[in-house]
């Protein structure tokens, strides 16, 4: 059985902010790491922040692009030892996938590849707008499988779809996005 996970998402561009949340949620009693996703790491200040941080991290860029251009992004991220996962879309294909994967092991052979299959904010009825015509569920294992064919390391998935994916498809690990609070909570 895989260790337990906690990631905590550190979704401002606020320095001050970040180093406070680290500071409330620090602890030796759980496995605590910290998500930091495209509005810190393209803050002024925020991947210079990344490179210096003395913790392992997971960065949740969600590549989608053409496959070099990937590539070169998994490049320029080589100075970021500390990174321990980074995302990248699943509907990018299995072309860009590979060539995602394949390059994290030459730039930090501690990197996971996670494939993000389908966004959170989606329904059935927002993939029809886009032209998918599978619900959310069977997106959600075809994409998987997906991952499973670029041997990336897991995906991000719903919790409703995690069970599914579990039962249908082995050695990946899943991360599932976090719930929001009803009420704002000041850390």
């Amino acid at each position: 059985m895989l260790s337990k996970k906690i990631f905590i998402a550190c979704d401002t561009n606020n320095i001050s902010k970040v180093r406070k949340i680290i500071k409330n949620t620090s602890t030796n009693k759980l496995n605590i790491y910290y998500k930091f996703g495209l509005q810190f790491f393209y803050s002024k200040k925020g991947r210079s922040y990344l490179r210096k941080l003395n913790r392992k991290f997971f960065l949740d860029l969600k590549l989608n692009d053409i496959p070099q251009t990937c590539v070169s992004a998994i490049n320029s991220i080589k100075d970021l030892k500390n990174c321990m996962y980074i995302t990248a879309h699943v509907n990018g294909g299995l072309k860009m996938l590979k060539s995602i994967k394949k390059e994290s092991l030459k730039t930090n052979k501690n990197l996971k590849v996670l494939g993000v299959t389908v966004l959170t904010s989606l329904d059935d009825k927002s993939l029809k707008q886009v032209g998918q015509n599978k619900s959310v569920k069977n997106l959600v294992l075809h994409q998987a499988k997906i991952c499973k064919l670029a041997k990336l390391d897991g995906l991000i998935c719903s919790a409703e779809e995690a069970k599914l994916v579990k039962d249908k498809i082995k050695n990946l690990e899943i991360i599932c996005p976090g719930i929001r609070l009803k009420k704002k909570q000041i850390l």
